[in-house]
Order: structure tokens, then C-alpha cells, then sequence
């Protein structure tokens, strides 16, 4: 009984890690879209100076987790919980990384005229965060359902995405001085798509994990199951 006790202990800290990791990473993706938005270099630079605490709590929850597999040897859904805490934690560095892709954007921005992005990447920049945020909560409320919704607006943002690159193929063509500027929009709206992609990740996951369903390369199917549109 002391060794599971013990063992439940190790694994509630382990959720605790993830879930203020998960808080880190979403409030340096709001920080790199506001900074976007607002051309805020200062705000810029500290989502690069932050990215090295996500990073830091990645190999934290990668080492504690190692270790509770290799001596707790787990079984069932605890270590599919286990397992899915450690692909959660590369997401979410994935996705600070992606968030410092857009300051550092930001940052490249300054030497370019001020002028409106797409009405489109608002759109993207509000819906990953929204299903970054719906993702974390789908995981500590063990909910597929929520987590099908998620998988059903990264489509929206892949459409976002598609109708940005045409969008700013066309400026770029009918003025070669926006070239620059518009390759690092463009360069946001993939770290967009890929964030999106990621929360997307997590959502998959939270499935696997409640029901014991990999709906991976599946994501389709199971929208469609739920009475969505793939």
C-alpha cells in the first residue's frame, strides 16, 4: 500500500508539471501574438528570453517520467497517462518554439513598412490559442468530446492558412517590395497552422487516453463519427 501511495504521489506531481508547463506555453503563444499584432519588440524578446523555461521543464517531466516507467512498471491507463504526459510535454515545447518562430518574426518586421497583416492571421492567432487553451482543459477534464471539437478547427485553420499564402502570393507579385514582408507573414501563419497542429496532438492523445483509441491519421473519421464536417 506505502508503494502505491508512493507511486500515486509521483504520478499526481508529474500532472502538476505538466499542466504549469502547459501555462508557460500558453502564455508565451499569447505573449508572440500580441507582440505580433502590437509590433512590440520589447514583448518579442521575452518570449525568446522565456522559451528556455519551457525547454527546461520538457526534460524535467521527460526524466521524471522515464523513471516512473522504468521502475513502476504501470499498466492500462496509467501508462497510457504516463505515455501521453510525455508526448503532451513535447508538444508543448514544440509549441513554444513556434511562439518564439513568431517573435523572432516580430523582431525582422521592424526594418519593413507598417502595414495590416491578412484580416485572416487574427483569425488563426484567436483559434490556436482558443484550442491550445480547449486542449489542456480536454486533458484535466478527461473529456474526448472536447477533444473531437478540437480536432474539427484545426480544418478551419488549415483554411485560414490556405487562403493567407494565396492572399499574399498576390501582393507579392503585383508589388516586389513586399516580398520581405510578406515571407515573414507567411512565416506566422505556418507557425500558426503548426500550433494549431500541435494542440491538435494533445487533443488525439486525450483520446487515446480515456478511451483507448488511436485516432491518429484518423482525425476525419472521428469528426465525422461525432456528427461534424471532416
Amino acid at each position: 500500500m506505502a508503494m502505491e501511495r508512493h507511486f500515486e504521489h509521483q504520478l499526481a506531481d508529474l500532472q502538476n508539471r505538466i499542466l504549469t508547463m502547459a501555462g508557460l506555453a500558453e502564455e508565451q503563444l499569447r505573449s508572440s501574438i500580441k507582440s505580433f499584432l502590437d509590433r512590440d519588440a520589447d514583448l518579442a524578446h521575452e518570449v525568446l528570453e522565456s522559451d528556455r523555461r519551457i525547454d527546461a521543464m520538457e526534460n524535467e517531466i521527460d526524466e521524471e517520467g522515464i523513471h516512473l516507467l522504468a521502475t513502476q512498471q504501470p499498466m492500462a491507463r496509467d501508462l497510457r497517462l504516463i505515455t501521453m504526459i510525455l508526448k503532451m510535454s513535447s508538444d508543448l515545447e514544440r509549441i513554444g518554439d513556434h511562439a518564439v518562430n513568431v517573435a523572432e518574426s516580430v523582431l525582422r518586421l521592424r526594418s519593413t513598412p507598417a502595414v495590416e497583416p491578412p484580416p485572416e492571421i487574427n483569425g488563426m492567432a484567436e483559434i490556436a490559442i482558443e484550442m491550445v487553451k480547449d486542449a489542456v482543459d480536454a486533458f484535466v477534464e478527461r473529456d474526448p468530446k472536447a477533444a473531437v471539437a478540437i480536432l474539427r478547427r484545426d480544418d478551419v485553420v488549415d483554411r485560414y492558412d490556405d487562403s493567407v499564402f494565396r492572399v499574399l502570393l498576390t501582393i507579392m507579385m503585383e508589388n516586389p517590395r513586399r516580398i520581405s514582408w510578406g515571407m515573414e507573414i507567411l512565416l506566422v501563419s505556418r507557425n500558426l497552422e503548426r500550433i494549431a497542429d500541435m494542440a491538435t496532438n494533445i487533443a488525439e492523445d486525450v483520446i487515446y487516453i480515456v478511451e483507448a483509441r488511436n485516432v491518429k491519421h484518423h482525425a476525419g473519421e472521428v469528426v465525422l463519427e461525432a456528427g461534424g464536417t471532416a
